[in-house]
């Protein structure tokens, strides 16, 4: 018996939602409905600059594992804080939701907790501006044999990449999982982060990952080429390949199976989350064993929560959910 059904890893970041017009953005050279890394000061800055701020535990993995917990599954996010304010609050919120966080707050680090300040526009899109602090440090070092071995199913974060030693804590968690019988999958995370690291994310994919996540737009800069031929190419090197595309059918391939799975759209309240935690219910079929148009209706379910409130992480109970639309 494993002792989790799904172990996270990635950015342990404190989101913080400030609402905003579109002259604000213009007025503080904010780029709409996208994610820049910025560095402290500017982080800085542009906290200062926010009116009533809301504040959430976030990451986009983290996301992903808080909805399983949410879900009823056992779940570890694996990630770095420092012992500051911010870090200790990401801690208790984890803790608060079920899920372990197996690596305790550092107390001698030199970076900060790392933050996303996320500006939401009244037409939902968020603009996202993230400061990695000590959470894009996530070495070997942190990853735990006895977390990774004894899970059912690894889940990555494709923003880790950024760093070698990121990378490295990747290869060691999926070589463990592996070990231990369980699969390993990763989320792409954004067209910019698979452009930076094409190749590596290739190599990924078809040598060490069971499952992958992405939306139309990564697949298709992962290979460079029109999304049918992507996605073809994706699963002839990964045994199962999820695709979501902004307002239309989801598509899910294993193999020579098919799956496209029809998305009712709705008008976002913040889209913040959505593919996060679109993967919390993909993955929530997946670990218990459902059949592809039922994980992936269950992670449009999920993702269609997530964007009717303010917020990266759910806010009802997403099985009823689940029961009310005849999916389990």
């Amino acid at each position: 018996m494993k002792s989790y059904q799904v172990v996270g890893i990635g950015n342990a970041v404190v989101d913080v939602i400030a609402q905003c017009d579109d002259s604000f953005l213009a007025h503080m050279g904010i780029e709409k409905g996208i994610m820049q890394l910025i560095e402290r000061e500017r982080a800085e800055t542009l906290y200062a600059a926010m009116k009533e701020r809301t504040q959430a535990p976030g990451g986009s993995v983290g996301n992903t594992i808080a909805g399983l917990g949410n879900l009823g599954l056992q779940t570890a996010f694996i990630g770095r804080v420092r012992d500051d304010a911010l870090g200790r609050f990401y801690e208790a919120a984890l803790h608060g939701e079920g899920t372990d966080f197996p690596n305790l707050p550092v107390k001698e680090g030199e970076l900060p907790s790392s933050r996303s300040m996320i500006f939401v526009t009244p037409d939902g899109e968020r603009s996202m501006n993230t400061y990695l602090g000590i959470s894009a440090e996530v070495s070997t070092e942190d990853v735990s044999l006895d977390v990774v071995e004894n899970t059912a199913i690894l889940f990555l974060e494709g923003y880790l990449f950024d760093k070698d030693h990121g990378k490295a804590a990747f290869l060691k968690a999926a070589q463990g999982c592996h070990r231990g019988g369980g699969k390993a999958g990763i989320a792409l995370s954004d067209p910019f982060c698979v452009e930076r690291h094409r190749g590596d994310f290739r190599r990924l994919v078809a040598e060490q990952m069971d499952y992958v996540i992405g939306n139309e737009h990564e697949w298709q800069s992962l290979y460079q080429t029109d999304l049918d031929a992507a996605l073809k190419q994706a699963a002839l090197e990964c045994e199962l390949v999820v695709c979501t595309r902004s307002g239309s059918d989801v598509l899910v391939m294993r193999g020579d199976e098919r799956v496209e799975v029809p998305v009712k759209r709705v008008v976002p309240v913040d889209a913040t989350g959505a593919g996060d935690q679109f993967a919390a219910g993909f993955l929530y079929g997946y670990a218990t064993g459902q059949s592809l148009e039922t994980a992936g209706r269950m992670g449009c379910i999920a993702a269609a929560e997530v964007i009717g409130h303010y917020g990266a992480r759910p806010e009802v109970d997403v099985k009823k959910l689940f029961a009310e639309h005849g999916v389990i």
